[in-house]
Formats: structure tokens, C-alpha cells, sequence
């Protein structure tokens, strides 16, 4: 099935039209301003996350306006969390893909956050050095004048 149909599976497989109690679902059609207050993300986002293909409309209203279901907030909330995880728009477009295919093994999706999880241990490994550097320059300086400050000498130094 389409991104927009009705009924996907994997991360759109709630009926659109059905409400849930429990999850907070929407009952009926939102339009995109209903979905983007919903779900926490600006308009002009879920517009790109289109035409980035990863989420279509539920469907056309018959005055051309998009209508979206639970199945698109349910996606959108899966691809608005996997941005905050540090998640490029690529891997996202694949971790839907896997999602869309409940039959497959978990294996492929694992592998993806463990890499994602050690990109994120290295840049905290980064900051940590960048972090240090700029306590040694905060150290540096010792009041005065711009002409004086041992920061502006330290950062124009060639590293050796």
C-alpha cells in the first residue's frame, strides 16, 4: 500500500478514523494545522517531510486542502522523536521502510540504533575535548585590553 492509503502497516497501521482513549488518537480527518499542533511540528515541516516522501496525506479534500488521519500523526510522531535521536532524514526514510515490513526480523532496525548510539558517543567524545579546550582559554586571560588577551594569542597559534 501507498504512504496516503487508509490503512498501511508497520508505523501507520491505525485506522485514521478510529479514536483511542488510551492513545490520545484523533478521530477523523485534521487538516495540516490540526496535524502540526497534534503532533508538535510546524506545517512547513510536514510539507517537506512530503515532499521528502516520507509522509503523504491521508488524502484530497474535495477543495484540494490535505487531510491527514492518526496513520499520518502516528508517522510523523515516529519521524519527529527520530529527529531528536540525532536521526539523518535518510536513515529515518529507512526505519519506516523496515517498519512498513512487520514480518521482518528486528536485526536491521537494531543495527541502525546502535550505530546511531555510538555517532552519538562520539560526538559526546568530541565535546568533551572541545569542552576542555575552552576551559584552558577561559584560563587564559587575565583581564586588559583585546591587545593583551592571551585567548586571541592562543587561538591564533598554529597546532603542533
Amino acid at each position: 500500500m501507498t504512504q496516503g492509503s487508509e490503512r498501511e502497516p508497520g508505523i501507520a497501521a491505525q485506522d485514521p478514523q478510529r479514536s483511542s482513549a488510551c492513545t490520545g488518537a484523533v478521530t477523523g480527518a485534521m487538516s495540516i494545522g490540526q496535524l502540526a499542533k497534534a503532533s508538535d511540528v510546524q506545517a512547513v515541516t510536514i510539507r517537506y517531510y512530503e515532499k521528502q516522501g516520507l509522509l503523504a496525506p491521508l488524502r484530497r479534500a474535495a477543495n484540494g486542502y490535505r487531510e491527514y488521519g492518526n496513520a499520518q500523526l502516528r508517522r510523523l510522531t515516529f519521524i519527529r522523536r527520530c529527529r531528536r535521536l540525532g536521526f539523518s532524514l535518510d536513515d529515518i526514510r529507512a526505519l519506516l521502510g523496515l517498519a512498513d515490513q512487520q514480518a521482518l526480523p528486528c536485526h536491521q532496525i537494531d543495527a541502525r540504533i546502535e550505530a546511531q548510539l555510538a555517532e552519538v558517543r562520539k560526538r559526546q567524545r568530541d565535546l568533551a575535548v572541545m569542552e576542555e579546550e575552552l576551559q584552558r582559554l577561559t584560563h587564559c586571560c587575565a583581564g586588559g585590553v583585546v591587545a593583551q588577551c592571551r585567548i586571541v594569542e592562543s587561538l591564533s597559534e598554529s597546532e603542533e
